[in-house]
């Protein structure tokens, strides 16, 4: 149990962090960058959700609204990074985690506290001037990854 907490929890000294950066090739304007974009999907999923239960309509969202939503706010985010000369492939595994990290964080999360909050997690995840957990590594490094995989900028 301790292991887990220090894996969730515990900060890692600034020069391990930097060593891991270098280890998995991870640079800072990449990772703002990828913040940004993830940050972007997040804000215009939460803005234009519709399926809030405290609404007077309630609306119900089904999968397939949920799969459509997701998809309109994809192709969203992606046009707007493109404006920015940023081109991010449509389609990948990239696309699929982002697709299955909100199907499981947001639409299908009953607390609208916790919907809300992701745009903070978000945050706080690609900021590098805070320290960083082995867990928040590990999350920040796989997205990047994937991310990096399926991004091209310059």
């Amino acid at each position: 149990m301790e292991n887990f907490f220090n894996w969730m929890s515990k900060p890692i000294p600034s020069n391990e962090v930097e060593v891991w950066f270098q280890v998995h090739n991870i640079l800072p304007e990449k990772v703002e960058l990828y913040g940004d974009i993830f940050l972007t999907l997040s804000r215009i999923i939460s803005d234009t959700y519709l399926g809030d239960e405290d609404l007077e309509t309630k609306i119900v969202m089904s999968d397939v609204d949920i799969d459509n939503h997701f998809d309109w706010a994809w192709k969203k985010t992606v046009k707007n990074f493109e404006l920015e000369k940023i081109v991010i492939e449509t389609n990948g595994e990239h696309k699929e985690y982002l697709r299955n990290f909100f199907h499981d964080s947001f639409y299908h999360q009953e607390k609208k506290l916790m919907r809300n909050a992701i745009p903070q997690f978000v945050s706080e995840l690609f900021d590098l001037n805070k320290p960083f957990a082995k867990s928040d590594l590990d999350i920040l490094t796989e997205i990047y990854k994937l991310l990096d995989r399926n991004v091209v900028y310059g």
